[in-house]
């Protein structure tokens, strides 16, 4: 399915980007050409991410210092709200997304089939296998720990591509700064009610990209962060 320029100008692709200078322009212009609009919130990064999205033609944000992916997102989220977006996407500034993908991802939003959209890496065996087998691991048991948290049973638990329509993403305000604001979506998801489907998703594996996302041990991390949290609310 393709949208139309005008359908496309009412997306806001909301990016969190942290010391992403060496790949945020090559991420950002197949966005852009499709004619998106784009919002990415600098959170705090040390080299030159914030300098990178000068003279791009995007919305760009800026966190003084590091405050965490949930948070940035949440950031930009509520500047697109405010903007007037009709539907928010969440996409990764690593260069992970395919942008090809948007649309389909859209689609049941545009159909009135749901408020939310979660993309899968294992709906489809070819994106499945494309997952490397150690991360394959990891990820499956983050759907058990979420589903014991949350309720919400998924295939996929932590893939950062999402879409929202504006009253779906202006029901979820997201607390938890660090990775563990994925569990916070769907946990959320679950208390408002609101209608969602899983859709293939396709993510790239890069060298880059491996080396920049969640390590196996931060997984222990956010784990025990979710469950202070759960125990002292």
């Amino acid at each position: 399915m393709a949208l139309s320029p005008a359908q496309r100008k009412s997306v806001y692709l909301t990016i969190p980007a942290y010391n992403e200078g060496q790949v945020i322009r090559e991420t950002l212009q197949p966005l852009l050409a499709a004619g998106y609009s784009v919002v990415v919130v600098d959170d705090g990064s040390s080299d030159d991410t914030y300098a990178q999205l000068a003279g791009l033609g995007l919305h760009r944000l800026r966190h003084p210092f590091n405050l965490g992916q949930g948070a940035a997102l949440q950031t930009a989220v509520s500047y697109a709200l405010g903007q007037g977006a009709d539907y928010i996407v969440h996409f990764d500034a690593d260069g992970q997304h395919d942008a090809a993908g948007i649309d389909d991802l859209l689609a049941p939003l545009l159909a009135g089939d749901a408020d939310v959209v979660l993309g899968s890496r294992f709906l489809r065996e070819a994106d499945w296998l494309a997952v490397p087998r150690e991360r394959r691991i990891l990820l499956k048991l983050a759907v058990v720990v979420n589903g014991l948290l949350t309720g919400l049973w998924l295939s996929d638990a932590h893939n950062g591509a999402r879409a929202f329509t504006r009253e779906a993403a202006s029901k979820i305000m997201l607390r938890e700064n660090g990775f563990a604001h994925a569990t916070e979506i769907t946990q959320q998801i679950r208390q408002q009610r609101l209608r969602y489907i899983e859709h293939p998703t396709r993510i790239r594996y890069t060298d880059y990209s491996q080396f920049k996302g969640q390590k196996a041990s931060n997984a222990v991390n956010i784990l025990i962060d979710l469950l202070i949290r759960r125990f002292i609310r």
